[in-house]
């Protein structure tokens, strides 16, 4: 949880410097169990958006403010993470390429970060 907090109140417009794996992935975490807990509010309070035809999206108004709110934050922990492993935050546009391009941006955000300084600042494992 804190650093998810770390994220959330102290970098959540950090785009320069380096984050760890662990707290890339522990934010997912929390993000995800936060935009669950809001899928499920949405659809107990009946809050779904109407797609028409009788059908209700299971998201609605609350899950819409808590990606919102998340959005920035996330892409400053996604930057920082790449820049953990000497990569460009631009790098994220790999993504967009189908199916490698997601599999290597996963790749990336699974290996290690350099144990030394890179172009982005020293090793945030040596600051701790």
């Amino acid at each position: 949880m804190e650093w998810y907090l770390k994220v959330m109140k102290e970098n959540f417009s950090n785009f320069s410097g380096r984050a760890r794996r662990k707290e890339y992935w522990m934010f997912i975490l929390i993000y995800m169990i936060v935009i669950i807990i809001a899928m499920v509010l949405d659809g107990a309070l009946g809050l779904g958006f109407d797609m028409g035809y009788g059908v209700t999206a299971p998201y609605g108004w609350i899950y819409s403010i808590v990606a919102l709110v998340h959005l920035i934050p996330a892409w400053g922990v996604l930057v920082r993470r790449l820049h953990d492993v000497g990569k460009s935050g631009w790098f994220m546009l790999i993504s967009l390429v189908p199916i490698i391009g997601g599999i290597w941006l996963l790749v990336l955000l699974c290996t290690d970060g350099d144990s030394s300084e890179n172009a982005y600042g020293p090793s945030p494992k040596s600051v701790e």
